[in-house]
């Protein structure tokens, strides 16, 4: 059986994604893409009209602790030990412009 995927369109997706690999590399990542695609292939023939979509396979619930107010450290202590600090906030360098 032919592979579904050539060495050079797996080189030019490496050099796409902007990696360096090695022959040995290509000839490794080529044999199992193909056979990735041939599972993907093999899932389009089974026959999955009753089967419910799900996005995970067991029933996840989130466990979240009660929202309940306590003691803190305090907000000017904190602000006493960063390096900038700005009305009551953390000063913090700008994403663009000028450097601080």
């Amino acid at each position: 059986m032919s592979s579904p995927l050539s060495r050079e369109e797996v080189a030019k997706v490496a050099k796409l994604a902007r990696l360096r690999i090695t022959d040995a590399e290509l000839e490794q990542f080529t044999e199992q893409l193909g056979q990735i695609l041939e599972h993907a292939n093999d899932m389009t023939s089974l026959n999955l009209a009753d089967v419910e979509p799900t996005g995970h396979p067991f029933g996840l619930i989130n466990v979240m602790r009660e929202d309940v107010v306590r003691p803190s450290v305090d907000r000017d202590a904190v602000l006493a030990e960063a390096p900038d600090a700005e009305g009551g906030r953390f000063g913090v360098p700008r994403i663009m412009g000028e450097a601080p």
